[in-house]
């Protein structure tokens, strides 16, 4: 007998990666809020939140590798993801002047759009619903869509 833990169902990976994604948001905002370094943010993360129980709620494990893939290219390519991002926002309002939670949220998401890997509309669907989480009686789920469905065919036209 193995002592291995049993493999995640279909339906898990799909959780963890959806955590994963909101892990790199708030690990995104974490990091230009606090100045911290990349590699200290993802520590913390992986290392304390992943899974952490706060207050009697376990919080969701997250798939590792794509929560490091997501921060460390919205890092490496923050520029071109911002650029991407002020030219898809209405009314001219650059990346700088909207709220650092959605800063942080287009930088995640820019960043798996630049993958080739998940479908753009999968990558919507997925960060509409981080902002529906950190926004849920706002307008920001639809502001979140618009913009990001402008990113993708900007970063993907193949796809559409």
């Amino acid at each position: 007998m193995s002592d291995a833990a049993p493999k995640p169902t279909i339906a898990e990976k799909r959780q963890m990666k959806s955590a994963a994604r909101l892990y790199a948001v708030q690990a995104l905002f974490q990091m230009e809020a606090s100045g911290q370094t990349v590699d200290k943010v993802r520590r913390e993360f992986e290392s304390f939140r992943f899974g952490a129980v706060y207050e009697g709620d376990e919080m969701a494990e997250g798939d590792p590798d794509l929560f490091r893939k997501i921060v460390e290219e919205a890092v490496n390519w923050q520029a071109k993801i911002d650029q991407m991002t002020d030219r898809a926002l209405v009314a001219k309002w650059p990346i700088g002047r909207i709220d650092p939670v959605l800063r942080a949220l287009f930088r995640a998401a820019g960043a798996e759009l630049t993958d080739e890997k998940t479908p753009p509309k999968v990558i919507i669907t997925e960060f509409v619903d981080v902002a529906r989480a950190f926004f849920p009686d706002g307008k920001e789920p639809k502001f979140v869509n618009a913009v990001l469905d402008h990113m993708a065919r900007e970063a993907r036209p193949e796809a559409f």
